[in-house]
């Protein structure tokens, strides 16, 4: 008898420590509760996911029986939205219907978050609210220190970022100002920049597709967003594949997958095909092992390592740019990619060989000189990455010693340096590989 207790306490041990791995849920929390029955009070039906933490994606849903493909994970009553529709029917409505020129309606969207979080206890929507991130790690968030880690372009593309959200809120001030009758507090307070910048990330990470039609009172911006609580709980995943759109007939957006998905595991939507560097562009995150991610190589680097004397260099370079081929060129895990390795061709064209230009363009070999300068080159840029990439890896670890408020943004560029580090690796090896077979 004791034998046997012995392996069923075994076996209940397993299973737990199966279960921590798998994720720890989070339903008996105050918040989550609170958010069930405030979804079910507007038609939302009891589904198999559960809110918990997961070991490696942090907050998620959990699936309590397995999901096989062709499965409906979620679906949610257009009550449950939150839309322009939500913002014209509050308080905010009359004001945005008479503002001139009209809002557009990402504003109108955040105007509304940024009142009914400050509304508190008497917001309608503070189920939903207070289960929100408070504090986001979108580029627009960072600190100016974690930004200049960043790779080209992303660093650039996240300076527009920032540039973008602050003009909208200097831009958007006098509007501020006209809903001062809704408050005994000044607008100032309530709407500062700090606030936008939390609003603005809620709906840029967390909204789903919806169109809406086209409506005077809002300015020519797509109005295509919509808030959906609780289904925004769910992670990113590129390797899953959903089907996700809002069902003209049930009224409700629903989410059906196409992967399958065992009992108390993670249920992932997947965001689109985006690279580690749009991700965190877009959503504030980056994917392990992310088979789309891409190290970019910037012009500039991929322009010193052809000699400026070459008199073609030039005319070389107007080529690459009518073409197209100056931008979004790539080291994925399969190597430099075509782009690249056209470019690079292009550039290393000797001067009884520019005649052939097109050819390249077109993909074919024009010498084996050609090949295999291209090569050359391509593994000088691969290690040039590669020591670039370790450089702020140390940059990195130096920081994380003396600044520990910004462990957290640190941490984030860390796995999105080490990420490419793996990809020019792989590179590197792949080069070295055709080098040896060409040689």
């Amino acid at each position: 008898m004791r034998k046997s207790r012995g392996r069923t306490g075994r076996k209940r041990k397993r299973k737990h420590l199966q279960r921590f791995r798998d994720g720890v849920s989070c339903s008996h929390k105050t918040e989550y509760i609170k958010l069930k029955k405030w979804l079910k009070e507007r038609g939302f039906e009891e589904s198999n996911l559960r809110p918990a933490q997961f070991w490696g994606t942090g907050r998620g849903l959990m699936t309590v029986k397995a999901l096989q493909a062709g499965d409906l994970v979620i679906s949610l009553p257009e009550k449950c939205l939150l839309t322009t529709d939500t913002v014209l029917n509050s308080c905010l409505g009359e004001y945005v219907m008479k503002w001139k020129p009209p809002v557009s309606p990402l504003m109108a969207l955040c105007t509304f978050l940024i009142v009914e979080k400050h509304a508190g206890e008497k917001s309608l929507w503070k189920p939903y609210l207070d289960v929100l991130p408070k504090t986001y790690t979108c580029p627009v968030c960072l600190e100016h220190d974690v930004v200049s880690l960043l790779p080209e372009p992303l660093r650039r593309k996240a300076q527009e970022q920032r540039t973008t959200v602050h003009e909208l809120y200097m831009s958007s001030k006098a509007f501020f100002s006209s809903l001062q009758p809704l408050f005994a507090e000044n607008t100032e307070t309530i709407f500062n920049y700090s606030a936008l910048k939390w609003a603005w990330c809620s709906i840029n990470t967390r909204t789903v597709y919806m169109k809406h039609s086209q409506r005077e009172c809002f300015s020519l911006e797509p109005d295509v967003y919509a808030l959906a609580p609780y289904l925004d709980l769910l992670n990113h995943s590129p390797s899953v594949q959903v089907k996700a759109a809002f069902n003209e007939q049930t009224r409700r957006y629903e989410i059906w997958t196409n992967s399958q998905c065992k009992k108390h595991g993670e249920v992932f939507i997947c965001y689109g095909p985006h690279d580690n560097q749009r991700l965190l562009l877009e959503y504030g995150f980056v994917a392990a092992d992310n088979p789309h991610s891409s190290v970019y190589v910037s012009s500039d680097i991929l322009l010193k390592y052809f000699p400026p004397l070459d008199k073609q260099r030039n005319a070389k370079i107007s080529i690459l740019k009518d073409h197209d081929f100056l931008e979004n060129l790539t080291f994925g895990w399969d190597g430099p990619s075509w782009r690249l390795f056209t470019a690079l061709k292009l550039l290393s064209l000797e001067s009884d060989e520019f005649t052939c230009w097109r050819r390249v363009l077109l993909g074919h070999v024009i010498s084996a000189r050609n090949e295999e300068h291209t090569l050359t080159i391509a593994t000088k840029i691969c290690h040039f990455l590669m020591e670039e990439t370790q450089h702020v890896l140390l940059q990195i670890s130096q920081l994380n010693r003396n600044k520990a408020n910004l462990k957290n943004q640190l941490a984030l560029v860390e796995a999105l340096r080490l990420e490419d580090l793996k990809i020019l690796q792989k590179s590197a090896e792949i080069l070295c590989n055709l080098s040896m077979a060409t040689t």
